[in-house]
């Protein structure tokens, strides 16, 4: 076997390797405002949904809710470049990436605290579990209700030490994207209560 073809076969078999290994589910649903609809097109959600739900008490709708605003359930999903003159990339506006938008800090923090060091930002289960993980938290230090959308989201955004400052109350537009998350969630939960009865989808 030539040298090219016995280097080609070593990289096909391992893009085939990280494809079985992998939990990212591509691109994300088409119609992301139908509950229903996002779990039917991507069953692997739903059963993360379920796995995080059972180990940390958030609801399906809370995660589902708050997956939306983060990322647009796009696994691969990072903050924007910035720019200086319009033309000079200067980096990412931070290390936020994944489905749960976890910054690097955090998610070490996590994988150091539940020691799940292989945990992947763009898998859907560890993405949920991570959620979970930190949501769980913070009613636990907060007294933030698992199905308060609203308040589990401010303070996943500005952190627990933030959010007993209340740093949000000097940001509208936070407190503006808190609330439809929180309108959202709502929804969420009256959509997945009527589609419970679909066969084969709960």
């Amino acid at each position: 076997m030539s040298r090219f073809l016995r280097a080609l076969v070593i990289v096909t078999a391992g893009l085939v390797v990280a494809a079985c290994g992998s939990r990212s589910s591509g691109p994300p649903p088409r119609n992301l405002d139908d509950a229903c609809t996002i779990v039917a097109q991507k069953p692997e959600y739903l059963r993360a949904f379920r796995a995080t739900e059972r180990r940390w008490g958030v609801p399906v709708h809370v995660q589902m809710a708050t997956i939306y605003q983060e990322s647009k359930f796009d696994g691969e999903a990072r903050t924007p470049f910035r720019w200086v003159l319009g033309v000079i990339p200067m980096g990412r506006q931070s290390s936020a990436y994944g489905y749960s938008q976890a910054l690097d800090g955090t998610w070490d923090e996590y994988k150091k605290d539940q020691r799940r060091f292989a945990a992947r930002r763009n898998d859907i289960y560890d993405a949920t579990d991570f959620m979970g993980w930190y949501m769980s938290q913070s009613n636990q230090r907060l007294g933030i209700s698992l199905h308060d959308a609203r308040n589990q989201y401010l303070a996943y955004h500005e952190g627990r030490t933030g959010f007993s400052r209340q740093s949000y109350n000097g940001k509208p537009w936070l407190l503006r994207v808190a609330g439809e998350v929180g309108t959202r969630s709502e929804t969420y939960q009256a959509q997945l209560t009527r589609c419970q009865g679909r066969r084969g989808l709960f």
